[in-house]
């Protein structure tokens, strides 16, 4: 057996630039490269290695968290297909990468995490960032990855990688497990050589396979659909991943079910297909929640049943909903106590679509989709051109873009506000044009996410969607984007501060506490002084964007024109009247309010929320 004498950090950069996959009877090499910042921890191993490996790109950004939502936007606009690794020192360069983690493992996208760790020789311990404990030798910061990883494995010898690697891509591969994969490297062990077998470096293709339905399971499912008078399709991100939009498309149009869907599966169907009835839940539309409310039958695609979907646990108050769920995972498809269909949406759309050419919906229900899809399309067209000759609402930014924008443009949001508006109010035309983190609506993850979604879609313009609170997290990744020449766009919407948290804590009798973006004042001794003489336009220039200011309507359409033309990336910050919102349609949330409490808004908010929770609903 011929052998490679490596250092274990060379051997792991080898290894992973010859991983393929094969799906469909498409192929592609799974990693697109490393994204890292380099410390004491990683600088002599991986570092040093990827130097060697000048074919195997590296690209390094500002902040490790950054990184990690970056390489989770690539992915997840690549439908999992593709990847990055994340490389960090030991210590706070690895805890840095957790929320990443969790960003991954929640919403099931794959991101191999690479952190530095402590010596495995414990000679020389503490080393600098070590965390000691007096119960074990054998912990370090990286085991905070364990609850936020689908595999985690410590390297503490060198050829320990021979099985730890193929662990590492089966996961990462997996249409089921994926999500964060991490291999913490010990810093001494990246260094340290070993005769590696040369097969092991050889090209490997990863096949990703679609499961089909169990055949009893499914027939099940044919009759429930033929006994349904309503039935509920909810999309959700597994629709994309299995690429089933097509499959979807038709199945809809043969049996005249209508589709909602959730902030995941947003875009699976066609704004203007006319079964599409759009978001769903707390966030929906008022159509979609109303057939969710009434549907005898939920067909869940590709989805978990999010508290945000599900109204928490509100949303469908038919006494004798049943569900039917469409899922890789077990564990989701049996969620709601439901016929679970643990399989490819595109295999169980496309074998609905044979067995049911004989189902279509009553005409009574076909007319209320028709009608309701008509009230919420004017409802839309109301809320994009409120007519406001001061600041703008964030409805008429949304519908400006949204006007504005291309088919195929991307645009990209996660937290605030936003997204609910978003999710009720964006016209998606092409599946992979509304990117959305929900899973853990992380606040800094747009701006990094652009630069992900550009680097897997160069053909396509990039707009993200950002609040004050959320820029003011995660800024500097705009070097990154001006560092590697990738034109993004950035809409930063001032609105003073947490405008969505401070809604909610208006809600629940709380004012909006702690939420706005002021200076203390030493007479109330809180936070009602002068709004902060913030400069997000000079800011932006400072990292190097292209910037410009908009206070009304027509400025910021002209601002978006020349952001279009401009040859680097862009910052339009444009100042909105909060007041202005979008209101709820037929949905609630649960967030619990204070069961006693001296403030009389609050004990109203408390009277209010002991009577919704009497909707909440078990399925069994």
């Amino acid at each position: 057996m011929k052998t490679k004498r490596l250092t274990t950090a060379q051997a792991i950069i080898r290894y992973l630039k010859n991983q393929y996959i094969e799906y469909d009877g498409r192929q592609n090499q799974f990693f697109a490269g490393v994204w890292g910042i380099f410390g004491h921890g990683n600088v002599a191993g991986i570092g040093q290695a990827l130097q060697e490996n000048p074919d195997f790109p590296f690209y390094f950004s500002r902040n490790e968290q950054a990184q990690v939502h970056l390489a989770v936007a690539f992915a997840k606009m690549s439908n999992r297909k593709r990847a990055f690794a994340c490389t960090s020192s030991i210590g706070p360069g690895a805890t840095n990468m957790v929320t990443g983690a969790a960003v991954a493992t929640i919403n099931h996208i794959p991101v191999l995490l690479m952190p530095g760790d402590i010596f495995a020789r414990r000679n020389v311990a503490p080393v600098l960032q070590q965390l000691e404990s007096g119960a074990t030798q054998d912990i370090s910061v990286n085991d905070c990855f364990k609850p936020v990883s689908r595999y985690w494995d410590r390297i503490n010898r060198p050829d320990q990688i021979l099985t730890s690697l193929p662990e590492v891509m089966r996961v990462l591969t997996s249409p089921a497990e994926t999500g964060a994969v991490t291999l913490a490297l010990p810093q001494d062990v990246q260094t340290e050589a070993y005769d590696y077998p040369e097969e092991f470096f050889e090209a490997r293709q990863w096949h990703i396979r679609r499961q089909p339905p169990d055949s009893v399971t499914f027939h099940q499912s044919l009759e429930w659909i033929r006994q349904s008078k309503a039935p509920l399709i909810i999309a959700g991100g597994g629709v994309h991943y299995s690429e089933a939009y097509d499959a979807l498309a038709r199945f809809a149009s043969l049996t005249g079910i209508p589709v909602a869907e959730t902030q995941a599966g947003k875009g699976a169907l066609n704004y203007e297909h006319e079964q599409s009835v759009g978001a769903v839940g707390v966030t929906g539309t008022l159509i979609a929640n109303q057939l969710a409310y009434d549907a005898d039958l939920v067909i869940g695609i590709g989805t978990r049943y999010s508290d945000f979907t599900s109204a928490s646990k509100t949303a469908f108050q038919n006494p004798g909903v049943r569900f039917i769920n469409v899922n890789v995972a077990e564990f989701d498809a049996y969620k709601h106590s439901a016929l679970p269909l643990v399989g490819d949406a595109k295999l169980v759309l496309e074998a609905w679509i044979e067995a049911l050419k004989d189902y279509k919906v009553p005409p009574p229900y076909g007319d209320k989709i028709r009608q309701g899809r008509a009230a919420w399309d004017a409802e839309v067209q109301r809320l994009y051109h409120l007519g406001t000759t001061g600041l703008p609402a964030q409805s008429e930014i949304i519908g400006a873009l949204n006007e504005f924008m291309q088919p195929k443009d991307v645009i990209i949001n996660a937290a605030g506000s936003a997204p609910g508006d978003l999710h009720k109010l964006w016209c998606s035309r092409d599946p992979k044009s509304y990117h959305m983190e929900y899973g853990y609506s992380t606040m800094g993850y747009e701006i990094p996410a652009a630069i992900g979604v550009k680097l897997a879609a160069p053909e396509r313009e990039v707009y993200a969607l950002v609040g004050d609170g959320t820029y003011l997290m995660m800024p500097s990744e705009i070097v990154t984007s001006i560092q590697e020449g990738i034109k993004v766009n950035y809409i930063l919407v001032e609105n003073h501060g947490f405008a969505s948290i401070g809604s909610l804590s208006r809600s629940l009798g709380s004012a909006g506490f702690g939420t706005s973006y002021r200076m203390r004042d030493p007479k109330t001794g809180g936070y009602t002084g002068d709004y902060l003489p913030l400069d997000f336009v000079s800011s932006a220039k400072g990292f190097g964007a292209i910037t410009f200011e908009a206070n009304t309507l027509e400025e910021f359409k002209k601002a978006l024109a020349d952001a279009k033309e401009a040859n680097r990336t862009t910052v339009i910050v444009v100042h909105t009247n909060p007041d202005l919102k979008v209101p709820g349609y037929q949905s609630w949330w649960d967030v619990a309010v204070a069961e006693v409490s001296q403030m009389e808004e609050v004990q109203k908010a408390r009277q209010q929320y002991v009577e919704m929770l009497k909707k909440e609903r078990y399925f069994f």
